[in-house]
């Protein structure tokens, strides 16, 4: 996921590597699986990728990215009938 990221963004393992403050060899170890990212390096992989989403939607699952996005649809509807009610 760490290179689908980086390659979303048309970033290059040095330039990613300069925006993380970390080596290009240690990037492609982080990539291959040769090294384990720790959280702090995934949450600025991710910020400098722009791959928040991408990270949720991978973390979480599909399942919990589809029903947010159901309630957020549906929360206006409930909210005026509530207004309504009271």
């Amino acid at each position: 996921m760490l290179k689908f990221f980086r390659k979303k963004e048309k970033m290059t393992q040095e330039e990613i590597a300069d925006k993380l403050n970390v080596t290009q060899s240690c990037v492609s170890k982080l990539e291959s699986g040769r090294k384990l990212i720790d959280i702090q390096t995934f949450m600025n992989w991710v910020r400098v990728t722009n791959s928040e989403v991408h990270a949720a939607s991978m973390m979480f699952g599909m399942d919990l990215t589809n029903v947010a996005m159901q309630v957020l649809q549906t929360a206006p509807m409930y909210i005026g009938g509530f207004g309504l009610w009271i």
